[in-house]
């Protein structure tokens, strides 16, 4: 009898082509994963805007334009800035709260929005 001694080219190609389709099947399963729980620490530090906000209109009865004037908000969320959308007029009965991508892994998403109603937009990516 003959004794087997390592692997076999067959046996290593199969191995090989396992690893692959597992691999082609993770990765894009766990970038997506992590796309979506950086979205969702961009809104909730959105939620945390508008709600300081909201707490400095209680105080004072109006909005403030300036965001360091509101405690417990964060100017930057992991992959995203955090402030007012540049295009907004903001004035004493509203705002808009914009989270902006400021890495490459992000910027798919676009910019996140809210309003002093908690109007989230866009939706579709908000909701996930």
């Amino acid at each position: 009898m003959k004794s087997k001694k390592g692997i076999t080219l067959i046996e290593l190609l199969v191995v090989i082509t396992i690893v692959g389709v597992l691999a082609a099947i993770a990765i894009p399963a766990y970038t997506n994963y992590m796309q979506r729980a950086r979205r969702a620490d961009a809104k909730t530090a959105l939620e945390q805007l508008r709600a300081a906000q909201e707490m400095f209109r209680a105080e004072r009865g109006f909005y403030t334009t300036n965001i360091n004037s509101l405690t417990g908000v964060q100017t930057i969320s992991g992959d995203y800035n955090i402030g007012w959308q540049a295009a907004a007029v903001l004035n004493a009965n509203s705002f808009t709260a914009e989270a902006a991508p400021n890495t490459a892994r992000q910027l798919s998403d676009g910019s996140l929005f809210i309003n002093q109603a908690g109007v989230k937009t866009p939706d579709d990516i908000l909701s996930k």
